[in-house]
């Protein structure tokens, strides 16, 4: 008898997910949001898609402020947590889904340009490399991806909540 082997949240990089996967993901991740902003009473359209390995939703709203606390990057990122849960406990499978609330990624990722930014601006004044701040796995991949377009070079150190980049001159 055989048995399948479901990858634990430990083990996010135990076999890569296919398309169709990934999109069952984002229908599953949209059944949770609409329920969830309905019971929060915000009006917010979904939107799906599949990149680079990941599903990701987008919640938009015409009026931004309908939204209204749920855009704040703290929320988007615990309610992004609870969706990956709900995807994972009806999938059996571990999600590394994206969630954006009303443009705050794209904000985020403009944030983080700015402090990379800043972090080149130590390395030219003289600085062998410079530290960025403790941030998420998504937000380090970002800031790997900016640094690495600038000609840079950038590691990732530490643990858990203190793990942090540090960009140096290649």
């Amino acid at each position: 008898m055989s048995t399948t082997q479901i990858p634990s949240p430990a083990e996010p990089d135990a076999g890569a997910a296919t398309v169709e996967q990934l999109e069952q993901e984002g229908d599953i991740a949209a059944d949770f949001l609409e329920g969830l902003l309905d019971i929060v009473d915000v009006d917010g359209d979904l939107t799906l898609d599949v990149r680079n390995g990941r599903a990701y939703v987008s919640v938009e709203a015409d009026d931004a402020s309908a939204l209204g606390g749920l855009a704040d990057p703290d929320t988007v990122q615990a309610v992004q947590e609870l969706t990956r849960l709900a995807v994972q406990n009806r999938t059996g499978r571990f999600s590394r889904l994206i969630l954006d609330i009303g443009g705050s990624r794209d904000a985020r990722q403009n944030e983080l340009a700015r402090l990379v930014e800043r972090a080149i601006a130590r390395l030219d004044e003289g600085a062998s490399q410079a530290s960025l701040p403790p941030m998420t796995s998504y937000e380090r991949k970002l800031v790997h991806d900016i640094v690495a377009e600038r000609g840079l070079v950038s590691e990732s150190y530490g643990e858990g909540a203190d793990r942090h980049t540090v960009i140096r001159r290649g």
